[in-house]
Order: C-alpha cells, then sequence, then structure tokens
C-alpha cells in the first residue's frame, strides 16, 4: 500500500500555472505569426505601432509624428512592446526566466494579480527606459522588464521559511501553503544576503550586456538594461500592492487557533 508520504513526495515540484502557459503561448504564436505569415514591410509596420519608442514623447512633432498610433500609441506602447521579440534567442531566453520565475508569481499571486502585476512592470520598464534614451528613435521590444519584475517579486517570498526554496530543499513538492509564507518586509529582503547575491550576478549581467561587453542575437542587439531595472524596482517595491498573502509582522499578530 502507498504511504501519504510517498504520494506527496511524487507530486510534481515544477507544474506551470495556465496563466503562465497562456502567456507563453501568446508571445510564441505573435512571434511565429510575424516570422511565418507578415511580409517584412508588415512586420515593421507592426513594429512601430506596437514597440516602445522614446522619440514618439519628442517635444518636436516632425519627430513625434513619424510613428504610427498617434496619441493611442502613445499609451498602449507602455505595455505592447513586451509581446514582440527580436528573434527566436530573444524570446527563447526570456522564457527561459519567465517560466520558473512567472510559475513562482502565479501561485501566490493568482492569475488576474499576476497579468496586473507584469502589465505594471513592463510599463514601469518602458518609463525607466524613456528616462534613460530620451529623443532615441530605436523600437525597444522584449518582455524582458516585466519578466525581471517577476523576478524581484518572487525574491520576495522565494526565501521565507516553509516558502517554495525550502520545499524543494527538503526534497517536497512545494504545497500550495509553500506560496502563501508571510513575505518579510522590503528592508528585511534588502540585507538577506541570498538576496543580494543574486542581485550581484543579475546587475553584473546586466552591466555586461549594457556596456556593450556582451551581446545576443544574429545582429547582435543591445539589451535595453535601464528597462530591465527599471522593471526590476518596480517588482520590489509594488509587490506588497498585489500580494494577498499578510506581511510578516501582521501575521505574526495574529492570534493562533
Amino acid at each position: 500500500m502507498t504511504q501519504p508520504s510517498e504520494v506527496k513526495s511524487s507530486e510534481p515540484i515544477f507544474n506551470v500555472p495556465p496563466v503562465v502557459v497562456a502567456t507563453v503561448a501568446v508571445l510564441v504564436l505573435i512571434h511565429a505569426v510575424r516570422t511565418l505569415a507578415l511580409s517584412e514591410a508588415a512586420d515593421d509596420r507592426l513594429v512601430l505601432a506596437l514597440a516602445f519608442i522614446p522619440a514618439r514623447y519628442s517635444t518636436d512633432p516632425l519627430v513625434s509624428g513619424l510613428f504610427p498610433g498617434g496619441f493611442g500609441a502613445d499609451l498602449w506602447t507602455f505595455f505592447s512592446y513586451a509581446v514582440l521579440h527580436a528573434d527566436l534567442m530573444h524570446i527563447g531566453l526570456n522564457l527561459a526566466w519567465l517560466i520558473p520565475f512567472g510559475t513562482a508569481l502565479a501561485r501566490r499571486f493568482g492569475a488576474w494579480r499576476y497579468v496586473a502585476f507584469m502589465l505594471v512592470t513592463a510599463a514601469a520598464g518602458a518609463f525607466a527606459h524613456l528616462l534613460g534614451n530620451p529623443g532615441s528613435q530605436a523600437p525597444m521590444i522584449g518582455a524582458s522588464a516585466a519578466i525581471s519584475g517577476a523576478m524581484a517579486a518572487a525574491m520576495r517570498f522565494m526565501f521565507q521559511r516553509n516558502g517554495p526554496l525550502d520545499s524543494w530543499r527538503h526534497r517536497n513538492a512545494p504545497m500550495p501553503e509553500a506560496y502563501r509564507v508571510p513575505a518579510v518586509p522590503l528592508l528585511t529582503t534588502l540585507r538577506d544576503p541570498r538576496f543580494l547575491l543574486f542581485l550581484a550576478v543579475w546587475m553584473g549581467l546586466n552591466a555586461l550586456f549594457g556596456f556593450g561587453t556582451l551581446s545576443f542575437g544574429e545582429a547582435g542587439q543591445q539589451i535595453a538594461w535601464q528597462a530591465h531595472i527599471g522593471g526590476f524596482v518596480a517588482g520590489l517595491l509594488f509587490f506588497a500592492a498585489f500580494d494577498p498573502a499578510p506581511p510578516q509582522a501582521q501575521a505574526d499578530a495574529e492570534p493562533s487557533a
């Protein structure tokens, strides 16, 4: 007879939530349509309409008027740029980060909070890119800023005692309760050596790409590192506004049953 502990240990550790599967499907489908169904001219028009281009916000009407979409595009491109990718390597790298960190975030937030959070961090990344590249006519595309936000948000609870990483370390399948552990305050996270190590590696990679030491893709596209930082900072700061679990201080104050 199978023991309960054996059933628990045989549960899948990595089961991607439907909303993350849907995110992956949308990104892959859009890239497939662009690659396989659109002509080069049509794809260029699509990119200009959906990509985030800082020059749209130029005070010179001759410059800002070069791009299609008008006032509507001034708004929607803060989000729509995230669904476009340059090539297979670009989308592949983003999906490799999205699946684990998006899974952790969706398990904690639920589908609608996850979607709203990803949109907010995408917009924050676009805003940071605008501040760092005023007047640039180069289109920015890719979901990296939103994924950076998901990474930052996951750092707020992944290291918690009885959290997801604790469950994996003890070779138990992470249960729903592991994704509901109260998050420590932001200042506590910023002092955690594990978070600081993750941040150092993440910042180092962005610096290497940002300063041109490393490049990726067939044409050696440059990384929009300001957008990554904007999304990451937004993920840290806005996590508490989306988190359905009570913060640690509140949870500690609640009387036990």
